[in-house]
């Protein structure tokens, strides 16, 4: 697997992420980069069924992240208010 083509797909999803709201393709853009690198530094060596598997948890993972650390976009509601 080449890791360069993980690497452009990554860009290519954060550049999708520019146009479409929501965190969905920023996540995978940055698992699908991180597999990318992982690859090129040698340091994934299992199949692509494997990578695909990590890269989705990966995705779930950085989702995660991202949604606590900017918990509401303009047109979501947050859980907590300051006057409660």
């Amino acid at each position: 697997m080449n890791g360069w083509l993980w690497l452009i797909a990554a860009v290519l999803l954060a550049g999708v992420e520019l146009l479409v709201p929501g965190w969905a393709f920023m996540g995978l853009a940055a698992s699908v980069g991180l597999m990318g690198v992982l690859l090129m530094a040698g340091l994934w060596t299992a199949g692509l069924p494997a990578a695909l598997a990590v890269t989705a948890l990966l995705w779930a993972a950085a989702w995660l992240v991202l949604r606590r650390l900017w918990p509401a976009g303009p047109g979501e509601k947050r859980d907590r208010d300051i006057r409660d």
